[in-house]
């Protein structure tokens, strides 16, 4: 039996939980909501403050889908009381990062600056201009939109310029040589 999914979730009062007949659990917080769409082979169920995944077989596929859906489902509970954050740093001369309304502004070094448009449910702060800040309750989504800003300027390995996460470690290549 799978030994993550085997464990039952666990969930304040202050969240709503409920599971529709379609095989979908729905996790309300005071700030966002989210569903997960089970697939047949998994169904769960609620007990007081816990929710309990059981699979309908044995099977390889329904025992991996039944780790699969339980961090689903404790990641929406995480994502609605605490939230995600991802941090990512700009390293170079002259990068920087503003946010206007809904869109983040990056000069990245380029002869244009990079706008990206913030999706729905994500959050993103910048402090001191090189540290920017991705927030939200919906765990796939917060990695997603950090991965993007990074691909926008990745960091190269002779200078170290470029987005990178928070504590990532860039391992430096050696430059020329003056060779005779």
């Amino acid at each position: 039996m799978s030994r993550i999914g085997r464990s039952p979730v666990f969930f304040e009062d202050k969240i709503q939980v409920s599971i529709t007949p379609a095989n979908e659990v729905i996790v309300k917080g005071a700030k966002s909501s989210l569903t997960i769409k089970m697939r047949p082979e998994v169904s769960a169920k609620l007990e007081g403050n816990k929710v309990i995944l059981t699979r309908v077989n044995d099977l390889k596929q329904s025992k991996s889908l039944h780790g699969l859906y339980r961090a689903l489902v404790q990641n929406a509970v995480t994502g609605v009381t605490q939230g995600f954050n991802r941090g990512l740093e700009l390293h170079g001369v002259g990068y920087r990062a503003n946010v206007a309304g809904r869109k983040l502004e990056l000069s990245l070094g380029f002869s244009h600056p990079v706008n990206f448009e913030i999706p729905e449910g994500i959050e993103i702060k910048v402090d001191k201009q090189t540290n920017i800040s991705v927030t939200g309750a919906n765990r796939e989504l917060v990695g997603q939109v950090a991965a993007k800003i990074r691909s926008f300027r990745p960091p190269e390995p002779y200078l170290g310029k470029g987005v990178r996460y928070t504590g990532e470690h860039i391992r430096r290549k050696a430059g020329k040589s003056a060779g005779k």
